[in-house]
């Protein structure tokens, strides 16, 4: 098929078009897109340390009632035998009695006795006051003909004498814990600005967290004990260990916040010591609430499902875990501020 004239033409135009090399190649432009503005950072408003006297408050109001509690006439504590002294009956009921059953044989015994579901069906532990041995048998042998068969697993006996020895010893195991952690404390912070008086600054507020969540505990165990007379709120061997526990667990929660602290001074030194402080609260809260959880979730699951004879200790673990967290972040680190406006440091 033979070409127009105009269409060759054409051709030789586009042909000379690609030889030469001079000819610019057309340009595409693709239409620019339009960005987002850029998103503002996100600026941590809550100021703990500024309202830090509403804090200072509610921890007034939480140990006030128990310290009224423990002082009260004929309060203080429902001490168990390890602290009161007397008898302890671990028994088994081969007939499974309930424990109605059971308190009525025991109060017609006369021995101040109180029953106590143990773990394992038909098995009781009955404490009373101090017995002889032939008074131990004789109860046993009541207990016997009124309500069956019976295994005695073990008999323990507790004087007077013992308990005092187990109070003093317990009172001076958390002072000595609470004077070694002051100085501890003071040693590991005296290299901030201040030197040792800072040193001591920081100690002793650690300190002051540590009795505040000693006193939240024993005071709602005073009240448990003796205000509502619930067994779950005996003084025993298993809260002096538990105290111990709540001890360390409330300083190593505060010790992470006050090592913030001493790093945040040294790279943050345009800002003030409150708005420091205020800062390292924030870095590290999160971390102590998540941690905390976690372990008051185990703590619920023994408060729940566990024995009896280690429900007392679940829950002074988890009332002293629970107000340790609070204290760390809420109380300590505020206190030292306080601290810091009596006695600035250099």
């Amino acid at each position: 098929m033979l070409e127009s004239p105009e269409e060759l033409d054409a051709e030789e135009e586009a042909d000379e078009a690609e030889d030469d090399p001079g000819q610019p190649e057309p340009v595409v432009v693709e239409p620019v897109k339009a960005e987002p503005p850029p998103r503002e950072p996100r600026v941590r408003k809550l100021d703990i340390v500024s309202r830090r006297n509403i804090f200072f408050l509610i921890s007034l109001v939480i140990i006030i009632p128990g310290i009224i509690s423990m002082a009260r006439p004929g309060g203080g504590f429902l001490l168990g035998i390890d602290f009161a002294g007397g008898t302890e009956f671990t028994l088994h009921f081969d007939n499974n009695p309930s424990q109605t059953l059971i308190e009525s044989a025991i109060s017609a015994e006369n021995i101040d006795g109180t029953v106590i579901p143990a773990a394992g069906t038909g098995n009781y532990i009955i404490r009373g006051v101090p017995l002889s041995p032939a008074a131990q048998a004789q109860v046993v042998t009541d207990l016997v003909t009124k309500l069956g068969p019976i295994t005695t697993e073990s008999v323990i006996e507790v004087g007077g004498t013992i308990a005092g020895e187990t109070i003093a010893r317990a009172l001076l195991a958390v002072v000595v814990a609470s004077f070694g952690i002051l100085l501890l404390l003071a040693w590991r912070f005296h290299n901030v600005p201040g030197g040792w008086r800072a040193g001591f600054q920081f100690g002793g507020s650690a300190l002051a967290a540590l009795l505040h969540d000693v006193f939240v505990l024993t005071g709602i165990f005073s009240i448990i004990g003796t205000f509502f007379h619930l067994r779950i709120g005996e003084i025993d061997a298993l809260f002096v260990t538990a105290v111990l526990t709540v001890v360390g667990f409330s300083v190593h929660d505060t010790i992470v916040v006050f090592d913030r602290i001493r790093e945040n001074l040294r790279v943050s030194q345009r800002l003030s010591f409150e708005q420091v402080v205020n800062l390292s609260i924030m870095q590290t809260a999160a971390r102590s609430i998540i941690t905390s959880f976690t372990v008051v979730l185990v703590l619920s699951a023994i408060l729940i499902s566990g024995g009896d004879t280690l429900k007392g200790f679940a829950l002074a673990l988890m009332i002293g875990i629970v107000s340790g967290t609070y204290s760390s972040i809420f109380n300590a680190s505020p206190l030292l501020v306080v601290w810091r406006k009596l006695q600035p440091v250099r």
